[in-house]
């Protein structure tokens, strides 16, 4: 029996299991680690390092990397949020072998080219990145585990992040249907 299908059909998770996997995910996170899951750590965690590499006196002398005591010997990669995001992209990856979905394509409506589809997913990236340093954590920080912890705020950041969506949807649905 082979272990990677070349015709297996595309099965997804049932999304209550899948919901359900993560709740317990995130129950487990607040046990071990006392905090609940959050992914935009691990991406400024790299861009501390990156500049610290690039120009150590930079990031010894700037208001914002002073902040993170990077004389002190201590590497910002050493973070468990970094391990967690490996973790993330490690699972995924299992999970689209399993279900022979591992392969290198960009997915984009007929009407689009690659390179366009790529430079929407850029710019939206960036302008989450961004949004994710103003709010000072990303959606999952935010959202899943404030909601998770019954925060006033968390049930706030989830009905604010889930309606923009659903309204800055209506506007760029043409980019996917033509």
């Amino acid at each position: 029996m082979s272990f990677w299908k070349e015709n297996k059909k595309h099965v997804y998770w049932n999304p209550y299991f899948g919901g359900f996997m993560l709740g317990l995910l995130l129950i487990a996170t607040f046990y071990i680690t006392g905090r609940g899951l959050g992914a935009t750590g691990a991406t400024k965690s790299a861009v501390i390092t990156t500049v610290k590499t690039i120009d150590h006196d930079y990031a010894q002398h700037s208001a914002y990397y002073s902040k993170f005591h990077l004389d002190e010997g201590r590497n910002p990669m050493n973070n468990w949020l970094v391990f967690e995001t490996i973790g993330m992209i490690a699972g995924a990856f299992l999970s689209g072998a399993l279900s022979g979905r591992v392969k290198f394509r960009i997915q984009h409506p007929p009407h689009i080219a690659s390179n366009k589809r790529l430079i929407y997913a850029s710019i939206g990236g960036l302008l989450f990145g961004f949004g994710s340093q103003f709010a000072r954590g990303c959606t999952s920080g935010a959202a899943l585990s404030g909601s998770a912890v019954l925060s006033l705020g968390g049930f706030i950041t989830m009905a604010a992040i889930f309606g923009t969506a659903y309204i800055v949807a209506y506007f760029f649905r043409k980019i996917w249907i033509n």
